[in-house]
């Protein structure tokens, strides 16, 4: 597996996670599963939630290292950006 194909299947299993972690969210705000199968899914759900974070945080460092090779001093946070596109 080349490393855009690895890259690629990170970010594939990132969203199919999050389209799950999305799914049972739904399934639990309409309140029709029983105790044991909510608890189920909330458990399910957590897995997901926990392994969308650490995906999150290896993009974020993979990120900041490309920003530190590329010789950029600094990421601004996109809510800076957005306040200074409005004014």
């Amino acid at each position: 597996m080349t490393k855009s194909t690895a890259e690629q299947s990170h970010v594939d299993a990132f969203e199919k996670s999050l389209a799950e972690l999305e799914s049972l969210v739904q399934q639990l705000e309409k309140g029709e599963l029983s105790l044991e199968d909510s608890l189920k899914q909330f458990e399910r759900g957590v897995q997901l939630a926990r392994g969308c974070q650490n995906a999150l945080k290896t993009a974020e460092l993979k990120v900041r290292e490309l920003v530190q090779k590329n010789g950029i001093e600094s990421l601004e946070d996109f809510a800076d950006n957005n306040e200074t596109d409005d004014a």
